[in-house]
């Protein structure tokens, strides 16, 4: 598409750089903007260009343009909004998609830029029409329609203008009534009521009565009868007949003309298919209520405004006055124009656009213009964020048909990629005890332990009645929550429940389960040692990858091998994965290009193998849907700048990111659609309702209102108290609107843990370390998991081969919600605060650990153990001694014994980490520093001086093996 200065309005220039919404009214045939003070104020008698920018996650900045014309805009005004949409379009890149919206009639789309409404003025200035002044307050009534948005209306102010099945707002001078309809819907009433907050702030300053009127209730109640005392007195209303708009629902079949020098041709075809549609060409879609205009690639700017104009013509002559029109331009085709075709290629090249975009660019460039805005900016790269509370008690079971069997806590992070897992995390929220309850299917599991596994995950739930959110997961697709809760993973070949074992025998299958003295090899990922995995894959060579480290064993034969793009980081991470698969043994490190014949015999000769990283998608912007479900029938309505006002109590909506897929349901919602959660979240995933090629095994979130985890809120500007209110969506409006703000309500209990049919047993009590407080604004200290446990057991031997491993890190602090700038923010400075605390506990828990003063000799030499600067809880610099035990003096309770350096001496017995008698009054980063001299030696194997030589790391790591960190 050739473009020239001459083709695009001066208006439009800068337009579309940044996210946001931007109006231009027609004036004089020009585009005119105006000021964002007088967004969503239209008037009848104007036609408006407004454009949406919405920056997305991978960088790209979307626009969607609408022109909106008043019920009393001329008819040139008209078509000039409608040719100045499309040089919008050709400044922006041409790959925005256009809507005609009229008045009355807008797309939900074009509402949602403006809640909770707009409400059209009597007027305008391109019409001839003059701005109606404010004057004394006039007495109107409107309709309100919609679930989600709600389109407003004026409406004649008499009697005959109620019915049964709408909302009505009447706005007098002294009070304004909302009439419900004895038909309308909850959800509409509840809508309804942003709209009378709208008039009371827009009309009334804010100061004015509200009071709701409910149809078909005689109440003798004074605002009914003063409402109705407006309309001369009660009398029934009578039942609406057939209206002319009922019968337009009337089907209409698809029809598809080809434009020809402006004018639209019929083009008879047995069925639509992508192959009708010339790039060289525009078309037109009759789709009834909805018209589709779509531009081949290859168009000129002109022949695009002589077919809007062509789109216009036929809407005229069908008089269909109230159809919208969409117009799409090649290769960015909306998700329903591509449902229209019976079929549509799987992928379609945007390279062609995306080169054109940059030609755009640069021409306009050339010509001074600032096309800054034009061009993909850069993706942030943000690392992603467990978003969920690390240190609470996790629970695991391998299901063997009916049963589930309770895993100990060593191996509670192990599994294998032939069973099914059933987990139960428990973990402290912002007030009160959380659950996660899920399901873990490996790639060669069987039916019936995966159906068994879901069953008795969804009765855990409901046991919990619904407070918890139920997770289903399949192997390989796990997402970031799932592996920081158990953040040492590993997934072992074959499986151990009888009826994977049985599959084998009978299909005939090479037993493959992984055996400690076998031949196998582990791939290596993660992030750090919060978030690590150990995947085993095929010893062949092959399975290898220069991206990655591995593992590889055979008998009491172990390599490491790092690939040529792996960092430090990625092989430190194979020493601590080493330390739980073989640990105490020694091992033989190989390099990529360096290897040993031995260890390419293992892996049965060289072959080539990738370099790649295995990628995972990334999170797409997240799409909100309101879902139906009956008799097997899913239907959706995508909800558009979406919030958590939308959220309806009595529904159940779906929040799409792509990878994930959070089924969410309302308090309201009857049982026996909760109980069919999971299966609506299937069924979303079957259907791919926005053709995005879904894996069949995304994973799947049922989130129950009251008890939304923080990987959830985060897609929202999350207000917890919203969700703790009780009853339904219009009753807690209604309380907000007449109260002026969110009522207070009562937060509840922490809740204890559960446990289940009595076969399994509590969670162990040195499952997983708490943290000392549940104040959200308290930075945690990543608990020790299970593995980190089995990791500690395995360590007896100090002289090991695997002491090169490093001590467990702080992990990063989630962020709670909000905004996706405040989420990053809040996710950095979370983390500086943690690293900034090494491997010690914050500030605040000091205060109850080390209630003693602490005295620090000045001439004392300083050594590796520093004192080092933190942050306590309220921001404040505080200084934690870190000096060597005979620098400390501490005043002794009468009748305690002390050692040479000073502390008071404890047995070993009460010093550990897991001491059924444990000590409260020590500094537990230094739970060595108060054994005796002689204890210390023979736990440790060397005098105190010789275990202060060694580093930071080797020392905690000695520690670790005997439960002292």
């Amino acid at each position: 598409m050739s473009v020239s200065m001459r083709d695009l309005d001066p208006a439009f220039q800068g337009a579309g750089q940044k996210a946001g919404t931007e109006i231009w009214r027609i004036e004089n045939f020009h585009p005119v903007p105006i000021s964002k003070s007088s967004y969503g104020k239209f008037f009848t008698g104007d036609s408006y260009v407004v454009l949406k920018t919405n920056a997305m996650k991978n960088g790209a900045l979307r626009h969607d343009i609408h022109y909106w014309l008043g019920k009393d805009t001329s008819q040139d005004e008209a078509g000039t909004a409608g040719i100045k949409t499309v040089e919008l379009d050709a400044a922006l890149g041409g790959r925005a998609v256009q809507y005609r919206e009229v008045q009355g009639h807008e797309t939900e789309r074009f509402l949602s830029y403006f809640k909770p409404c707009i409400i059209p003025r009597e007027g305008g200035v391109a019409s001839g029409f003059k701005h109606v002044k404010e004057e004394e307050h006039k007495t109107r009534l409107f309709v309100c329609k919609g679930k989600h948005v709600v389109n407003v209306k004026e409406v004649s102010f008499a009697r005959s203008s109620l019915n049964h099945d709408d909302i009505f707002i009447l706005d007098t001078k002294s009070k304004i009534f909302q009439f419900n309809g004895s038909n309308s819907a909850i959800q509409e009433r509840a809508k309804a009521l942003e709209v009378v907050q709208y008039v009371k702030d827009t009309y009334h300053d804010g100061k004015c009565e509200i009071a709701a009127i409910e149809d078909g209730k005689l109440m003798a109640d004074a605002d009914s009868g003063e409402f109705w005392g407006f309309f001369g007195g009660f009398a029934p209303l009578p039942r609406k007949t057939t209206t002319d708009e009922a019968k337009s629902t009337d089907v209409v079949s698809t029809r598809l003309f080809g434009v020809e020098k402006g004018q639209a041709e019929p083009i008879e075809a047995d069925s639509l298919t992508r192959e009708l549609l010339d790039t060289n060409r525009c078309y037109i879609l009759d789709c009834g209520t909805e018209l589709f205009l779509w531009m081949g690639r290859t168009t000129s700017l002109d022949e695009r405004k002589n077919a809007s104009g062509a789109a216009d013509e036929l809407v005229q002559s069908l008089d269909k006055v109230k159809c919208h029109i969409v117009r799409v331009i090649e290769g960015f085709e909306t998700v329903t124009f591509r449902s229209k075709f019976d079929s549509w290629p799987q992928s379609t090249s945007t390279a062609v656009s995306e080169d054109g975009r940059g030609k755009v660019a640069a021409l306009l460039k050339r010509q001074g213009v600032n096309v800054k805005g034009l061009l993909k900016t850069t993706p942030p790269k943000e690392e992603p964020q467990p978003y969920i509370d690390c240190t609470g008690n996790l629970q695991v079971w391998r299901v063997n048909g009916q049963e589930k069997i309770l895993l100990p806590s060593s191996d509670q992070s192990k599994f294998y990629s032939g069973d099914c897992y059933i987990f139960h995390y428990s973990y402290p929220g912002e007030d009160k005890e959380e659950y996660l309850i899920g399901t873990w299917l490996g790639k060669q599991s069987v039916e019936e332990d995966r159906v068994s596994a879901t069953s008795q995950a969804s009765k855990m739930v409901e046991s919990l009645k619904f407070l918890a959110t139920q997770a289903r997961i399949y192997e390989g697709t796990e997402h970031i929550q799932f592996f920081a809760i158990f953040q040492s993973f590993i997934v072992f070949k074959g499986g151990l429940s009888e009826g994977y074992k049985k599959y084998i025998a009978e299909k005939e299958l090479q037993e493959d389960t992984y055996t400690e003295d076998g031949l196998a090899l582990f791939r290596v990922q993660g992030t750090g040692p919060e978030n690590m995995q150990s995947i085993q894959v095929e010893p062949v060579a092959s399975s290898l990858n220069s991206s990655y480290c591995y593992i590889l064993h055979s008998g009491s034969t172990i390599f490491t091998w790092s690939g040529n793009l792996t960092t430090a980081e990625d092989q430190e991470l194979v020493e601590r994965q080493l330390d739980i698969i073989k640990p105490n043994m020694q091992c033989k490190v190989q390099k990529e290009g360096a290897e040993s014949e031995q260890f390419w015999d293992l892996l049965g000769g060289k072959s080539e193998y990738p370099s790649q990283k295995i990628g995972r998608e990334a999170e797409t912007d997240p799409h909100l849907f309101s879902c139906t479900f009956s008799k097997g029938d899913l239907k959706v309505t995508e909800i558009y700048n979406f919030n958590q006002d939308d959220l309806m109590t009595e529904d159940l909506f779906i929040l799409d990111c792509h990878l994930d897929i959070y089924v969410w349901v309302g308090q309201q919602v009857e049982s026996k659609i909760k109980t069919q959660a999971l299966t609506i979240g299937e069924k979303f995933v079957e259907h791919d309702f926005l053709l995005e090629k879904f894996s069949r095994q995304a994973p799947v979130y049922i989130v129950m209102e009251g008890s939304e985890p923080p990987f959830f809120t985060r897609f929202f500007t999350w207000d917890s108290a919203k969700s703790a209110m009780h009853g339904n969506s219009f009753q807690r409006k209604l309380a907000i609107l007449k109260g002026g703000g969110t009522p207070q309500l009562d937060k509840p209990k922490r809740r204890a843990p559960v446990s289940y049919g009595g076969r399994s047993p509590a969670p162990e009590k040195s499952q997983r370390s708490r943290s000392m407080s549940f104040s959200p604004d308290r930075v945690r200290v990543r608990g020790r998991s299970p593995a980190f446990n089995a990791l500690t057991a395995n360590f007896e031997n100090p002289n090991a081969r695997n002491l090169s491993t490093p001590p467990p890190m702080v992990r990063k602090i989630y962020p709670k919600s909000g905004t996706p700038e405040s989420v990053q923010k809040a996710s950095r400075s979370a983390a500086i605060t943690a690293l900034s605390a090494g491997f010690e506990h914050p500030a605040p828990a000091w205060a109850t650990l080390i209630p003693r003063s602490v005295k620090v000799n000045p001439e004392a030499p300083k050594t590796e153990l520093e004192t080092n600067s933190r942050e306590n809880s309220n921001g404040s610099s505080t200084e934690s001694p870190k000096l060597k035990p005979e620098t400390i003096q501490e005043d002794v309770k009468e009748g305690e014994a002390e050692d040479e350096e000073g502390l008071p001496i404890y047995p070993y017995e009460r010093l550990t980490i897991g001491s059924p008698d444990p000590i409260t009054e020590i500094d537990v980063t230094k739970r060595e520093a108060y054994l005796s001299s002689e204890e210390f030696k023979e736990k440790f194997g060397m005098a105190r001086d010789a275990f202060y030589k060694f580093p930071k790391w080797k020392q905690n790591k000695l520690k670790m093996a005997l439960q002292l960190f």
